[in-house]
């Protein structure tokens, strides 16, 4: 067995040869039976290390016995070991801070976007002497209305709800909730009345008495 090729052995296994010192060790394998039976034993070492931390696989690999020559002791391949995890560790974190950068580029470019309310297709409000205003934004949708609602000076106690009149004398409870100490509120409610069958828009109070009323031409 040639010894001044063999010291190449460990670098053979963790593929730390350059190319030219990669061909001389694979030319020397087939005709080195020695190289390639320790080959056979050695080539399993990197997955086996791999999967353990290195302080682990040091203590298993100084069990008495083990096999390695004079350049491939476990030593040395733990060397070279944990010198590619620090380098696999290096990689993957400029990867993930990278990825990091992009995805909150994304996000800031899109989150302004996804934060606008939809436009509005009609907007009607109504107000009282005494202080009472509701604020109605329609939407179009293919199953029916959008409605968001804003209010105040709003009855401050029980269950307040919104109903949608159609032109044919029908209606349906876009949304109820319960009052505000503030007499304010912002809901959003839906009916499946399409926005150009809408006649009215009313609120009721818990005894469905209505607190305020929205024509709708």
């Amino acid at each position: 067995m040639n010894t001044d090729l063999h010291h190449l052995l460990g670098a053979y296994v963790l593929g730390g040869l350059d190319p030219d010192d990669l061909a001389l060790f694979e030319a020397h394998l087939q005709d080195c039976g020695a190289c390639r039976r320790e080959l056979a034993v050695l080539e399993k070492v990197p997955m086996l290390l791999d999967s353990v931390p290195v302080p682990d696989a040091v203590a298993l690999t100084a069990v008495p016995g083990g096999s390695g020559g004079a350049g491939a002791t476990p030593a040395r391949l733990l060397g070279e070991l944990a010198s590619r995890r620090r380098t696999l560790r290096r990689r993957w974190a400029a990867l993930a801070g990278a990825l990091a950068a992009a995805c909150l580029a994304v996000g800031l470019a899109v989150g302004p976007l996804l934060a606008r309310p939809p436009h509005p297709d009609a907007t009607y409000s109504v107000a009282s002497g005494g202080g009472l205003q509701v604020n109605i934004d329609m939407a179009r949708k293919t199953w029916g209305t959008e409605l968001a609602v804003s209010g105040s000076s709003l009855p401050a106690e029980g269950t307040l709800s919104l109903w949608v009149r159609d032109r044919a004398g029908g209606e349906d409870r876009a949304c109820a909730w319960t009052a505000t100490p503030s007499g304010k509120v912002k809901v959003t409610g839906a009916t499946p009345i399409q926005l150009g069958s809408i006649s009215s828009v009313e609120l009721r109070d818990g005894a469905q008495h209505a607190v305020a009323v929205i024509t709708v031409p």
